[in-house]
């Protein structure tokens, strides 16, 4: 059997990371994805390497379809295939709805939704030429509730669970299976942009009937176990990791 190959977008910090390195140590050659963190990126690299797996870095800005080409080119170059894709990689501008302007959310909509329509295509081109794969992309709960200051992402994770549903059911007939994962607050890199990130986490962790904060690794778990067979006929589906707390008023 050929080696299998794995893309995960903005794999060099955080959640993206500990999925990268999770299927590394699954048996997957890497492909790892970053827009600035190039030295973070290089040290991913080599954590994958010393799990005897390949990995190839790539720098390109998924918000721009010219730049998701390139990358593409890049993993033919390198592997000829693809097998998985996790969408992975965010960005966003966190004001108040009366703050926002165009720019901010046109950057947000580009890396956070349109990123996932044309990674799939160019993924789902590879995947179909060798029976099949998966696509995951990450979600967060500002997508069905109001979070403060998160309009543009919380827009942006709604429209990749509704592109999540439309993936799953065109892309089945190539053998294709399409998920996404939600997550409630998470203590990552990425948080600390929010300018109320204390109080959010201080509430997460009170209020979560789990009696914890998500973790990374929940995150990642859940993502692994959708990319594997045994998850075969979840298709479409946004599986919330959240610890319980969106169930509360």
């Amino acid at each position: 059997m050929e080696q299998k190959v794995a893309l995960v977008t903005g794999s060099s910090r955080g959640i993206g990371r500990m999925i990268a390195l999770k299927l590394a140590a699954k048996g997957y050659d890497i492909v790892i994805n970053y827009a600035r963190s190039k030295q973070a990126a290089l040290d991913t690299a080599k954590e994958v390497e010393t799990l005897g797996r390949k990995a190839l870095v790539v720098k390109a800005n998924v918000g721009k379809p010219e730049k998701i080409k390139e990358l593409f080119e890049k993993i033919d170059e390198e592997y000829g295939r693809l097998d998985i894709l996790v969408n992975n990689a965010a960005s966003g501008v966190l004001r108040p709805l009366m703050e926002l302007e165009e720019s901010h959310w046109d950057w947000t909509m580009d890396i956070n939704s349109k990123a996932l329509l044309f990674c799939a295509q160019e993924a789902a081109k590879r995947m179909e030429k060798t029976g099949g794969g998966h696509i995951v992309s990450l979600s967060s709960l500002g997508s069905i509730r109001y979070l403060k200051n998160y309009t543009t992402v919380g827009v942006s994770k709604a429209a990749v669970e509704a592109l999540t549903r439309y993936l799953a059911v065109e892309l089945a007939e190539k053998g294709i299976v399409v998920n996404a994962v939600s997550g409630g607050a998470v203590d990552t890199d990425a948080l600390t942009h929010f300018p109320n990130r204390e109080e959010l986490l201080a509430d997460a962790a009170a209020r979560t009937p789990a009696g914890r904060i998500v973790e990374a690794e929940d995150l990642a778990n859940t993502v692994l176990f959708l990319l594997s067979e045994e998850a075969q006929m979840i298709r479409g589906q946004t599986i919330i990791v959240d610890g319980g707390i969106s169930l509360l008023a």
